[in-house]
């Protein structure tokens, strides 16, 4: 059954602008192959991390609203090490319709 995931992904700092257009891009096409799909992208910008991790000082943040089997989520996490530029990534699992529910609640909708 699929899910829908918010996935956070950084960047190595040293990517330029279409470095970072074809990383995206990389990490969609292994969505997909898995069989997930993209549902919507935002990109953050460049962030200073609070402390320096693997020699580097910052990152690109990239936000990834994406759909996915619960089952092929470890295998998603495994592709992102091996043929990606992804620096760090998290995930949560989220429920679109709870969230519409809180940002109407609040106002913010």
């Amino acid at each position: 059954m699929s899910k829908v995931y918010e996935g956070l992904f950084i960047f190595p700092e040293a990517l330029a602008e279409e470095g970072l257009d074809q990383a995206v891009e990389l990490v969609k096409e292994e969505l997909v192959k898995l069989g997930g799909s993209l549902d919507s992208s935002v990109r953050m910008g460049k962030k200073q991390f609070a402390r320096t991790m693997k020699k580097q000082k910052s990152g690109h943040y990239v936000v990834l609203v994406f759909s996915l089997d619960a089952d092929q989520v470890d295998a998603f996490k495994v592709r992102l090490k091996l043929g990606t530029n992804v620096f760090r990534h998290q995930f949560r699992s989220i429920d679109p319709v709870a969230d519409a529910a809180v940002v109407e609640a609040s106002g913010e909708g």
